[in-house]
């Protein structure tokens, strides 16, 4: 049997993946290319079975913040939205470039990228008799993959907007700064402390 390699270069065998509770969530069940067109989409906790690459690229097709993300209003205006294969090329361009620079399974740096940026508490806002509180909540394990890989390409997104870097280059640095836990120039790492803290403010 042929072993399916993603993109025809990157090996899904031997990616670890430490934080146990992410462990039911990242799904690495061996593609080429990862697109299952949807079929998940109304079912109930299905996501959990998405391809974790097919994820982040889903991520990058986002419309824009439409609001100040990092002092800029950062609006793509839909130049990603619906082009699946455009956003999957991207990924695997970034790929490209982390392996070169680090001669490291991409793969497995996105993985330590996520476990690194995915915060373990969040805050709600709770309202009692007219008065609102921030209170600390936990966050479910779906939760925390998703905020991750939100941040991961909503930070490849902010650094190719309105610069010379592409996204391809962006997403590249953010995976690389991230599964260093690069607090000062990981945009997801920053968010995931920033979380953390004032969730820890509203204990």
């Amino acid at each position: 049997m042929v072993k399916k390699l993603l993109f025809g270069k990157y090996d899904y065998e031997n990616i670890k993946v430490s934080d146990p509770s992410l462990v039911k969530y990242i799904s690495l069940n061996p593609m080429i290319i990862p697109h299952s067109f949807g079929r998940h989409a109304k079912k109930p906790f299905e996501k959990a079975k998405v391809n974790l690459i097919e994820r982040l690229a889903n991520k990058l097709l986002r419309g824009g913040t439409g609001r100040k993300t990092s002092g800029k209003v950062i609006r793509t205006h839909g130049t990603m939205q619906g082009q699946k294969t455009k956003a999957l090329k991207i990924v695997e361009k970034a790929f490209d470039i982390v392996a070169k620079r680090t001669n490291k399974n991409p793969i497995q740096l996105l993985v330590d990228a996520i476990e690194n940026s995915a915060p373990r508490e969040d805050f709600t806002r709770v309202s009692f008799g007219g008065v609102a509180y921030q209170v600390a909540v936990d966050i479910s394990a779906s939760r925390r993959l998703d905020l991750a890989l939100r941040n991961i390409a909503l930070a490849a997104i902010i650094g190719s907007f309105d610069n010379k870097k592409t996204l391809a280059e962006a997403l590249a640095d953010e995976i690389e700064y991230a599964a260093k836990n690069d607090l000062q120039n990981s945009y997801a790492i920053k968010k995931k402390d920033e979380t953390e803290r004032m969730a820890k403010a509203a204990r």
